[in-house]
């Protein structure tokens, strides 16, 4: 059996879809993400250390999945398979083009990844994950098909042979959770570098050494000699300070030491750095305190944010799912069987664990209740 069957004949088009053709207003899917805008939210998580960390988070909190198919006989080959099989040049199983697959989705509102096959006997070679900047999709012969073109070296399109290996996976509206971010994420990097040079400004400690030379005729005529020697013996006073040895300044005469800056206060930042966060995790909905930020909470909003979180990561899965039963499905059907995949996923945290127990528990007691009642009667 053929590990990818032929297309069937084309669907009929719905109306509404023929009158959006026919109205010139075209009917396709969002367009790939373009490089500029890819190499800009690289470098907005590069830059932003929580962005990255949040992205992170997430994935790692969207938690595991086991594999079902609906026939027992080909659940230990085909969870040999999804454990063990290639995914680019350093990965390996299905988990880990799932956590990958799920990083374009969220960074760039879209991801493509591709089932690679071996060409002698039309089994499964590996997975991989593919670059969405270089892919453009279309509608293809009817509304519900699509159509894939990869860009070449020399910047033209080329169709792709076999589209029924791709996988594609979009957010709602097909745009990255970061939209909106960099103009936010500019304005915090100004304040951090403005921090940074005013610390190198008032932060690194520099001092004033003024000599005042008396109304004596000796002082006035060797004025220079006296500011150049006190000059010399201070810097040495200082170097003397790096290799941690300790020199006293001796001087005779009036001379006045102050540090620079010293009346002169750093702004504080808290207010607007604080601001600024609060719009970058409202965006990535994460909840601060899982990022390190020790705002004050109560415990019923730390729990109002994780079941927030919770809805959010579920969201995250339906995404994925499909994909996921895509690569099993198309194991399966190359190994001859006509049995279907579905996933398993894993509670997301303890919490659910013992909020379904709770749940169990309850409904157990009001079934016994309504039980002894009915006795009663």
């Amino acid at each position: 059996m053929k590990l990818f069957q032929k297309k069937s004949a084309p669907r009929p088009v719905p109306e509404l879809v023929s009158a959006q053709r026919s109205g010139g207003c075209g009917f396709s899917l969002p367009a790939a993400v373009h490089p500029c805008e890819k190499e800009l939210y690289d470098r907005l998580r590069y830059a932003v250390p929580i962005i990255d960390a949040a992205i992170m988070k997430i994935i790692r909190l969207t938690g595991g999945f086991r594999v079902k198919c609906s026939d027992e006989s080909c659940q230990q080959e085909l969870d040999s398979f999804l454990e063990n099989v290639p995914v680019g040049l350093t990965g390996r199983s299905v988990g880990c083009f799932a956590d990958n697959f799920l990083d374009s989705l969220i960074t760039y509102g879209s991801a493509v990844g591709e089932i690679v096959t071996d060409n002698a006997c039309q089994r499964i070679a590996g997975l991989w994950n593919g670059d969405i900047s270089r892919i453009r999709i279309a509608s293809g012969a009817d509304p519900f098909s699509r159509s894939y073109s990869i860009k070449a070296p020399d910047g033209s399109f080329r169709k792709v042979a076999h589209p029924e290996r791709i996988v594609y996976s979009s957010l709602t509206g097909g745009h990255s959770v970061l939209r909106g971010l960099p103009s936010l994420s500019g304005i915090l990097m100004r304040i951090y570098e403005c921090i940074g040079q005013n610390y190198d400004r008032a932060g690194n400690v520099r001092y004033a050494v003024t000599y005042k030379p008396q109304g004596e005729a000796g002082d006035m005529l060797n004025t220079r000699e006296r500011a150049q020697q006190i000059a010399r013996e201070w810097a040495d006073g200082m170097n003397s300070a790096k290799y941690g040895q300790v020199k006293d300044f001796v001087a005779v005469g009036d001379v006045d030491i102050k540090v620079i800056g010293a009346d002169n206060k750093l702004f504080d930042t808290n207010v607007p750095v604080r601001q600024i966060l609060e719009q970058l995790i409202a965006k990535l909905s994460i909840p601060p305190f899982l990022l390190g930020l020790s705002w004050s909470s109560t415990e019923r909003m730390s729990s109002q944010q994780a079941d927030i979180l919770t809805s959010e990561l579920e969201y995250y899965r339906r995404l994925l799912t499909p994909v996921i039963c895509d690569v099993g499905n198309a194991f399966l059907a190359s190994t001859g069987s006509e049995a279907t995949c579905s996933v398993e996923w894993e509670n997301i945290n303890l919490q659910d664990e013992t909020a379904l127990a709770e749940a169990r528990l309850k409904n157990a007691q009001a079934r016994e209740i309504e039980m002894r009642l009915e006795k009663n009667v």
